[in-house]
């Protein structure tokens, strides 16, 4: 018997029928002789809905905080799929009890939208687990130490299913999701991406960090941290497909780096068009600017991503940096308040159509010439690069968003990720 977790994406939660669905699944599992935790989103559209009407009713006045009652608000999505799929469970015939984070307890710290998980009381879910039981526990959510509800941000579900995983040192992590695994690029941009039957935990966390949206970054950071087993599989294949094809279905993301794996130099082409690129001109080269810039955009919460600084001319520099699409007009503000002032003769732009494109893989360890490669591939289609940055696992370069899908295709061929693994 082995301890596994289900986590249920919102399309796979999307309908009545869908989590019957999903109920009958997981009855399967739990008669094959599984204790069963399944850690479900909320239903596909519900969270955007429910924070559409909370813009309408918020005053907008600059100052005013709503973050609180938005978790409190944005909370109940997850609450009311987790109950309904522990209602259908119960049809099935399996005893069943549905779990808000707040009640396990998830806890995390007060970063109200943004909260990150501190730890996980496992006692009452081992308990029912003991018991016979299915436990079904709300993705996204969890309580901080002045008990108010908390969320974790877009993604949040698939950082609980591995946090609960980790927690109950669970066997496997199974996300079920509307793709099949992980790709070698998107194949709506990409007709001839292929699936990967496994990826490195280092190639994941990189392809998640930059813009693969199959896995949640924080997910793949808690796996990695822990040791959780993932794997990524479809919700849309038949329940009644047979369970030991099933377990081995989907891409198994590894922590071990074999001769079963596939071993390109490039696994895969991640791409992101929601940043945003902002430069502050003419700020003085001297110790401590970056700090002075960044730290403002520190501590307002927004997270930064590529940053370069250019060669120094009369004592004074450019300075870029890329945020979020939904951070640009806050930061900007923030920077023009608040830095801009104390900067003397500093300027602001700033760009909302740039994207990011990247190529990652393991093999790029010891491959040479892999960069310049992207670099000739880029140029050859007329693409130019605003701002390069590289891991010892990725190269990623930031082009004008009317380049993306361009980009990506050109690459996905260069390298030829179309072709069968070796």
């Amino acid at each position: 018997m082995a301890l596994i977790v289900h986590k249920y994406g919102g399309t796979s939660m999307g309908s009545t029928e869908r989590i019957r669905n999903v109920a009958k699944r997981v009855a399967k599992w739990a008669r094959a002789g599984h204790q069963m935790i399944v850690v479900p989103s909320a239903m596909s559209g519900e969270t955007n809905r429910l924070l559409g009407l909370a813009k309408e009713l918020a005053s907008g006045k600059p100052g005013d905080d709503h973050n609180r009652e938005l978790d409190m608000l944005a909370s109940t999505g997850e609450q009311a799929s987790s109950a309904l799929l522990a209602i259908a469970l119960q049809t099935e015939g399996l005893p069943s009890v549905s779990y808000a984070g707040w009640q396990v307890q998830v806890k995390t710290d007060s970063a109200f939208t943004k909260a990150r998980i501190e730890s996980i009381d496992d006692e009452r879910v081992r308990a029912d687990l003991d018991a016979g039981k299915v436990v079904v526990i709300t993705g996204f959510q969890g309580v901080d130490e002045g008990g108010n509800i908390t969320t974790l941000g877009r993604g949040g579900s698939d950082t609980s299913a591995v946090a609960i995983a980790a927690a109950m040192k669970a066997h496997e992590c199974l996300i079920y999701t509307d793709v099949d695994g992980v790709y070698t690029t998107d194949p709506r941009v990409e007709p001839d991406a292929r699936r990967l039957t496994t990826v490195s935990f280092e190639e994941m966390l990189e392809m998640a960090s930059l813009g693969s949206k199959v896995l949640q970054i924080r997910s793949v950071e808690f796996a990695g941290k822990y040791k959780v087993p993932l794997r990524v599989l479809s919700s849309f294949t038949p329940w009644d497909i047979d369970i030991n094809e099933e377990a081995k279905s989907g891409t198994l993301i590894t922590f071990e780096e074999d001769e079963n794996m596939e071993q390109a130099v490039v696994s895969g082409i991640a791409f992101n068009r929601d940043e945003a690129k902002i430069s502050v001109l003419g700020v003085p080269d001297k110790p401590g600017i970056a700090y002075h810039i960044l730290g403002a955009i520190a501590d307002a919460n927004i997270e930064v991503d590529v940053i370069i600084q250019n060669l120094s001319k009369d004592g004074r520099t450019d300075f870029s940096f890329t945020v979020h699409r939904n951070d640009y007009a806050k930061a900007v503000d923030l920077l023009k308040a608040k830095v801009l002032p104390t900067l003397g003769e500093a300027d602001i732009v700033g760009d909302t159509k740039i994207c990011k494109v990247s190529i990652v893989g393991i093999g790029m360890r010891s491959h040479v010439g892999v960069a310049s490669k992207m670099f000739r591939v880029l140029s050859e289609e007329g693409i130019n690069i605003q701002m390069i940055s590289t891991s010892e696992i990725k190269t990623s370069v930031v082009i004008d968003e009317k380049y993306m899908e361009l980009a990506v295709r050109a690459l996905h061929k260069a390298f030829d990720l179309d072709q069968p693994a070796a």
